[in-house]
């Protein structure tokens, strides 16, 4: 059993040499750093030599000699929390003993590390000890900094009210001590000079010395390194032209995600997980809470995350990485488009993500259930033979069970029509015709009682699709059929005003293929000509059965999940297999060899990745020989369940090489396990991939006499492990040249499958708006939920008039109920610059419709031009413009007119555009929505 004196040595002394402190120099570390307490009432003299002293495991001291930390040590086997209040004590303890600074506080179990600064923020998991450099700048910091709420904004770097308000959250939440934040601004609202701004103020008042900026393209980066030249010239940066290693003298850093992350993972890492003192996070989409959310993890700083593309989403994972209510984003700044105009010329839309469990896990006995199983074996098949990735579905595999429950799933959630019973018009976007009549023939037999006219196949060369009695013409003007199945021929170019569902039973790879498909139910209802099967169209839903969203980017929320399980973990998991059938067989040999393959292929993990060194804790069985002497049932369970998962972190090898390793390995398996009909169809399969190597290539010419042997039956008949062992040594690093080959026929199925993940999640061309939508559901919500208990709130829905104080009142148990609900947030989200609480209620209330100020522009200029139909494009463009100018700014002065943007229709402006007389109509036209 390992002791606490056995980790400081081996652990805790290593990982602070790592750091930089030398542990033998007593000027910089101090082991058993005696620490004097008072001793209990009534006590004068000391009973024991060690009664009125504690005993720090290790004080880290300063150039100047004075204690900057402790460090608290427990044994690796326990948890390192025990340590946490003990570690607590000795600190206060020695800030009343030597009166200068509290110092910063850890407490450790060798492979857990908690950092934790003392009466400024909760204890945080820390991934390496500070250098003494760290700690300095942590004590400067914590010493020098200035109140932010005084602290300037530099309006020359992002003068914007809006922006401004952003940095002012963010400024605000920072001290309150939050550590993660998260910006929505909308592209080319300056997110970059909004970020500059905040740096240089925080430098400014002593928060931050070091800023990392993280994009995910290297031309985001070069673009922000000149942001920085261009607003922050006086600070260094990192990278400068050609310099690659990390230099440690900049104080702005601005890096793609996979090149800090190989930085963080390279095993030479020198940069210290507290170098720096705030991360900036670029397009805070899945990327950061995939792979890169291991950056995240690595360095001990507050961070700031920024969305601002028009195709993302706010992700509900991207909430919860920056600790924020659902929805509801440190300081959100939308756009308007089509979706938002006033009045709004598209619908918006939701989606609903569905996934299957096979589309999930694939096809094979793993997951297929024991009575499809039982029915497999009664039928004389080989359920060993079927093994299909989820990406198969469709390709070389059906299910019908698959398709069965992706209909169910559609019609259970699917907008109906409003008798509630059938569903709305449907487009199902299939992957072949003979996908999209499977799905026709399941539709029938599911609901014999439409008599076949509930969905119809509309494909292009069906000649009963065309003509005004054909099967389009009845999807567009008819009450049946509802549901069109399509492949291709409805992905564009149709319009169906009634569309109220689309449902993707199909990957589709093209971007504005998909978004030419979306457009197909954006359109709105005509009132005048409403259908009897469509008579109100708030919005439409989109089934994605195939991670649509998740592919575009477009991040539907939820977590982003794989469609099969990664190839790393599945060798891995075969290889244990293996084990554990020789040793059930008693071929040693094999367990031997296979246990040195097993131990190579965990040194393949990335060691410095955050999921491993999380892992490191349990991990450590693995380095007791003894571990590997006989792998019993335990053992097993143990590498199953808790190192067979690490392997999603390996991303660095030849994945071709390493799929042909697991396919001799499950072959091998097979042979091991006396398998005889699996081991002759895998043999098969690897047979083809071996015929499929290109002997007009060099290095595989090198090995045409294995090759030719290898597909000979007489190779598999005197089959061994000697053999298994060449053909993955000589002819696995050879798969990367293999020809692909395009599988003949397709195999069919109906297993049960059942649901994986279903989410359903609001989205739409609004993009960014989204986190305003959901405020205001957020306030809806909170007042329609008082309305039974507020007896203020009774009066107005009861159309009586409330006096001020009650106004007042009833403002404070708003505030009450949810801090954000202000009357200045109010104005911006219901856009309206000039109302008051009482008029925001009775709009929630449904008492008093309260025109939105873009309303009452985008109103009044339709007024206009129906009153002047003479008006030519050029005309009709500069009233455009000036009613976005209006709605942008709310104000306009007569000279506004003659200057940019309005002189890029014109130099003169509107004098160049506009007679004398209609620019004195504009005016008054302006003059009025102004002082509205």
């Amino acid at each position: 059993m390992k002791n606490e004196k056995h980790t400081r040595k081996e652990i805790i002394d290593k990982r602070l040499q790592a750091a930089g402190w030398n542990v033998f120099d007593t000027t910089q570390v101090i082991e058993e750093f005696d620490i004097i307490v008072p001793l209990p009432d009534g006590v004068n003299e000391p009973r024991s030599k060690y009664e009125g002293h504690q005993f720090s495991d290790y004080v880290l001291l300063g150039k100047n000699g004075k204690p900057l930390a402790v460090v608290e040590a427990k044994k690796s086997s326990v948890d390192a929390n025990i340590g946490k209040e003990q570690a607590k004590q000795y600190c206060h303890n020695i800030l009343n003993q030597h009166g200068d600074e509290l110092p910063f506080c850890f407490y450790t179990n060798g492979h857990d590390i908690y950092y934790w600064d003392l009466g400024n923020y909760p204890p945080k998991k820390v991934y390496g000890f500070p250098t003494r450099d760290d700690l300095e700048r942590y004590q400067y910091i914590r010493k020098g900094k200035k109140a932010l709420a005084s602290e300037l904004i530099n309006t020359a770097i992002a003068g914007r009210d809006y922006q401004i308000a952003a940095i002012r959250a963010v400024m605000e939440a920072i001290e309150k001590r939050k550590s993660k934040f998260l910006l929505v601004m909308a592209t080319g609202t300056g997110k970059t000079r909004t970020c500059i701004a905040l740096v240089d103020a925080l430098m400014r008042a002593g928060w931050a010395e070091r800023v990392l900026f993280l994009v995910d393209r290297i031309a985001l980066r070069d673009q922000t390194l000149d942001a920085f030249k261009e607003h922050l010239p006086n600070e260094p940066r990192w990278p400068k032209i050609g310099e690659k290693s990390i230099a440690k003298d900049r104080r702005i850093y601005v890096s793609t995600y996979p090149t800090m992350l190989n930085v963080i993972r390279d095993e030479d890492n020198s940069l210290s997980p507290h170098f720096f003192d705030l991360i900036v996070v670029d397009e805070s989409h899945r990327s950061i809470y995939n792979t890169y959310g291991e950056i995240l993890d690595y360095f001990n700083t507050i961070t700031l995350g920024l969305t601002a593309t028009p195709t993302d989403v706010i992700d509900h994972n991207t909430f919860k990485l920056f600790e924020c209510e659902e929805g509801v984003p440190t300081f959100a700044y939308s756009y308007e488009e089509a979706v938002n105009n006033i009045p709004p010329y598209l619908s918006n839309f939701q989606v609903m993500k569905i996934k299957t469990k096979f589309q999930e896990e694939g096809i094979s006995k793993r997951t297929i259930s024991l009575e499809d199983q039982k029915n497999l074996i009664l039928d004389g098949k080989e359920v060993a033979e079927i093994n299909y990735e989820g990406t198969d579905l469709e390709k070389s595999v059906t299910n019908k069970g698959t398709n069965a429950l992706i209909i169910r799933e559609f019609m259970e959630e699917c907008i109906k029509d409003p008798n509630g019973v059938l569903p709305g018009k449907t487009i199902f976007f299939c992957t072949t015709i003979k996908h999209a009549r499977r799905m026709e023939e399941l539709f029938d037999a599911f609901y014999p009682e439409y008599h076949g006219e509930l969905a119809k196949v509309l494909v292009s060369d069906d000649p009963r699709v065309y003509g005004k009695s054909g099967l389009l013409n009845q999807f567009t003007h008819s009450d049946m059929p509802r549901i069109a199945i399509s492949v291709g021929m409805l992905d564009t170019g149709v319009d169906v005003r009634e569309l109220v569902n689309l449902v993707f039973a199909k990957p589709v790879y093209s971007y504005t293929r998909f978004w030419q498909m979306i457009g197909r139910g954006t359109r709105l209802l005509e009132p005048a000509k409403m259908k009897p099967w469509c008579t109100q169209k708030d919005n439409f839903l989109i089934l994605d059965c195939w991670d649509n969203f998740e592919y575009f980017k477009i991040n539907p929320r939820g977590k982003e999940i794989s469609t099969s399980i990664p190839l790393p973990v599945r060798l891995f998991g075969i290889r244990l297999d293996k084990i554990e059938k020789a040793q059930e067989v008693d071929r040693p040999t094999i367990v031997t060899n296979e246990i040195i393959k097993l131990r190579k292929q965990i040194d393949t993990l990335p060691h410095n990745s955050i999921v491993i060194l999380d892992a490191k804790h349990e991990l450590q069985r693995l380095e007791d020989e003894n571990f590997w002497n006989k792998l019993t049932d335990d053992k097993l369970e143990f590498l199953r369940m808790v190192v067979k998962p690490l392997f999603r972190t390996v991303s660095d090898t030849d994945f071709k090489a390493m799929r042909f390793e697991k396919d001799i390995l499950e072959v091998s398996l097979a042979h091991l396990s006396e398998e005889t009909e699996k081991f002759d169809a895998l043999k098969e399969s690897i047979i083809t991939e071996i015929g499929e190597l290109p002997l007009t290539v060099n290095n595989v010419a090198k090995e045409t006499e294995l090759i030719r042997k290898s597909q000979t039956n007489n190779f598999w008949a005197t089959a061994s492990e000697e053999k298994f062992e060449e053909l993955i040594v000589k002819l696995s690093p050879l798969m990367k040249f293999r020809e692909a080959v395009v599988p003949l026929g397709i195999s069919k199925y109906n297993f049960k499958d059942e649901v994986f993940a279903k989410e359903y999640v609001e989205f739409g061309p609004q993009h960014e708006a989204l986190s305003i939508a959901k405020y205001r559901e957020l306030v809806e919500q909170t007042v329609n939920q008082l309305v039974s208990e507020n007896p203020i709130l009774q009066k107005l829905k009861q159309g009586q008039e409330i006096t001020a104080d009650e106004a007042a009142t009833l403002a404070e148990v708003l505030h009450d109920e949810h801090p954000h609900i202000t009357v200045d947030l109010l104005r911006r989200v219901y856009s309206h610059r000039k109302a008051q609480l009482v008029q925001f209620i009775k709009h929630i209330l449904g008492i008093q419709i309260l025109e939105s100020f873009p309303e009452t522009v985008s109103n009044a200029f339709a007024e206009f031009v129906k009153a002047h139909t003479y008006l030519t494009a050029r005309q009709l463009q500069f009233l455009d413009l000036l009613k976005k100018f209006i709605t942008d700014k709310g104000e306009l002065n007569k000279r506004n007119l003659i200057e940019s943007p309005f002189t890029m229709l014109h130099p003169e402006g509107i004098r160049g555009i506009f007679k004398p007389h209609e620019i004195e109509e504009i005016l008054k036209l302006t003059e009025k929505l102004v002082a509205a």
